[in-house]
């Protein structure tokens, strides 16, 4: 298993937690039939690189992938072990597979998104914090190469809006800080935080320093993000989604080809508010999110 957070994070821990019991369920035991290897990179691509060979070298029956850049780390490889993917968006697009039904080779997985959420996550900005007028995509370009794939459709919300859009690069902690400082200098921003392993792992920190200047902001399926004082966050619910991961690698092991398994896509996407950090922000929150939320958190 090839994991995108810090193996202390909570959250990982606990996809990890669901991944191991639906295993068991399906007569997997550790130490019995079963052997697992674990490696964390903490968002960061260079040990991913270094991760990912450790575990091509166990020789494995089945890898598990989590993250757009664990997987594109893990096909520069060329891995002849079928991989089960999570946490990437729309492996067509995206050049992984030719197609969902039918991905070939030797990989199959679980897609999080299309890539016109982009213009979700703008227009629930946009309707929870109406005087919005600018918008910055922030990421780090090593770990989330993807972005790239959602800026179109949130550049097409963002000009229906009459919203102006920017992107902020951020490569290390110590630039996290200056670069939304730097941007919350003009009024009526928000931030948007796409699928991103370095922004993940650091999300406490951009919620600390969201927080004091004052810049509304909303993430990916990081649930955690609005658990720990972010204010918005809509996305899939990952944990269902390494779930599902252990039957397909259950199918996998009993002799199923990962590239005659459909690649699923998420059904369901999750809505989560943080209600006290609406109010800290003065933002009074419309009937039409309340209704629409999965999830408040005071």
């Amino acid at each position: 298993m090839l994991m995108n957070r810090a193996e202390a994070d909570p959250l990982a821990r606990s996809f990890v937690l669901a991944f191991e019991q639906q295993l068991h369920k399906l007569g997997w035991s550790e130490g019995q039939n079963l052997q697992t290897e674990y490696r964390w990179n903490g968002g960061d691509t260079n040990l991913a690189s270094v991760y990912a060979a450790e575990l091509l070298a166990f020789r494995p029956d089945v890898i598990l992938s989590s993250s757009t850049a664990n997987l594109i780390t893990l096909q520069r490889l060329n891995p002849t072990a079928p991989i089960v993917f999570l946490q990437v968006s729309d492996p067509v697009a995206q050049g992984f597979v030719v197609n969902m039904a039918n991905p070939g080779g030797n990989i199959t997985g679980y897609a999080s998104y299309e890539f016109t959420i982009g213009g979700k996550w703008l227009e629930l900005l946009k309707e929870l914090v109406p005087t919005v007028k600018r918008v910055a995509v922030m990421f780090n370009p090593e770990s989330s190469s993807q972005t790239k794939f959602f800026l179109p459709s949130i550049e097409a919300a963002a000009q229906k809006l009459d919203i102006s859009v920017t992107t902020l690069r951020v490569q290390s902690i110590e630039e996290i800080e200056p670069t939304i400082a730097s941007f919350a200098r003009e009024l009526d921003g928000a931030l948007i935080l796409p699928t991103d392993p370095f922004t993940s792992v650091h999300h406490k920190l951009i919620i600390e320093v969201v927080a004091r200047y004052r810049v509304p902001a909303i993430s990916n399926a990081n649930t955690s993000f609005v658990q720990d004082g972010g204010l918005m966050s809509y996305g899939p619910d990952t944990k269902d989604q390494f779930r599902q991961a252990a039957i397909y690698v259950d199918r996998i092991l009993k002799g199923a080809k990962a590239g005659d398994l459909p690649i699923q896509a998420a059904t369901k996407l999750n809505l989560a508010i943080n209600l006290k950090t609406a109010r800290t922000l003065g933002i009074e929150i419309p009937l039409s999110i309340l209704l629409a939320t999965d999830e408040q958190i005071e």
